[in-house]
């Protein structure tokens, strides 16, 4: 049995490092699981460690991607043999078979279909974990990449949560209508003055973008604001002198390193319901091979799909 897997063996635009790579298969090491993967989405965070932003985490060489669903078809244990997973912490996602610890290995519900089990970690996590972390019941929020997946189930879960306003910053007019059903009230990334005015009256920002948007609002924030950053989309950090509000950094790796897994996978059964019954972009669907056009695809400005490769 042979492997198809996406490499980067060092850092660089992602298109100019990655290549399809094909081996022989192993065996499986006792005590994993042996996952055949079926569809792995394509983020941010999957893209930017191959670009070398993130070195003093990630290090080539080393398969790409961090989520994806798939089913277990082999293991120590015959009663888990067809079950779906989300394989974590392991091997990179974007590849036909990878072999997973048992202990990360998060079991999808009857009730949630592939496509969106795909999407059910980064993203969803996430969001879960922050407004666990910074409460916003009653309070006013600003989220920054407004238009991304994780700010969009961000917008929706804080309004159930309670808040009481939860403003989006995006780049273009042609993504305020979509923010909008999500409940979200929009602001252009040129506008400054509106921006100014919103900084100065939210509770906490969610921040994913950094560079000059996130410096230009922690400068407005009050300083018993909270202002979280989650990721650095720009590939630029802010600058937080003469900020009242002190920043706050939020990265689900790390919070999964010091939790116990009973309670990170607590966290799934917690949020599986949410998710089936959130507000998603549609996915556009490409063959493992044909990756090179699922990225320029991810690349296209104003983009309102999430790209997802097919095993």
């Amino acid at each position: 049995m042979h492997n198809s897997a996406l490499w980067f063996r060092q850092f660089g635009q992602p298109e100019q490092v990655i290549s399809l790579e094909h081996s022989t298969i192993s065996p499986r090491p006792c005590g994993m699981l042996r996952v055949q993967m079926r569809y792995a989405p394509i983020n941010p965070s999957d893209l930017i460690p191959v670009t070398g932003a993130y070195r003093h985490r990630v290090m080539p060489p080393r398969v790409v991607g961090y989520e994806g669903v798939g089913v277990i078809i082999d293991a120590d244990s015959p009663e888990m043999i067809g079950q779906r997973v989300l394989p974590l912490r392991g091997d990179g996602t974007w590849q036909r078979w990878l072999d997973c610890s048992a202990l990360w290995a998060v079991p999808v519900p009857d009730f949630i279909p592939d496509l969106l089990a795909a999407r059910g970690y980064i993203n969803p996590l996430a969001a879960l974990v922050m407004l666990k972390k910074w409460p916003v019941n009653g309070k006013t929020v600003l989220l920054t990449a407004a238009s991304s997946s994780c700010a969009a189930l961000l917008a929706q879960w804080a309004l159930m949560q309670g808040a009481a306003q939860v403003f989006g910053v995006c780049r273009s007019e042609g993504q305020i209508a979509e923010l909008q059903k999500n409940g979200i009230t929009p602001v252009l990334i040129d506008d400054h003055a509106a921006l100014r005015a919103f900084a100065r009256q939210v509770d906490v920002l969610f921040d994913a973008v950094g560079d000059s948007l996130a410096t230009l609002l922690l400068a407005q924030l009050n300083a018993d604001a909270d202002f979280v950053s989650y990721g650095l989309l720009s590939g630029q950090p802010y600058d937080a002198r003469g900020a009242q509000a002190k920043p706050q950094r939020f990265h689900l790796r790390d919070t999964l390193a010091v939790t116990e897994s009973h309670e990170w996978q607590q966290w799934f059964v917690e949020f599986w319901p949410l998710l089936a019954k959130s507000q998603l972009p549609e996915v556009k669907v490409f063959a493992l091979e044909n990756w090179r056009e699922a990225l320029r695809e991810f690349a296209v400005e104003g983009r309102r799909c999430k790209p997802v490769l097919a095993m």
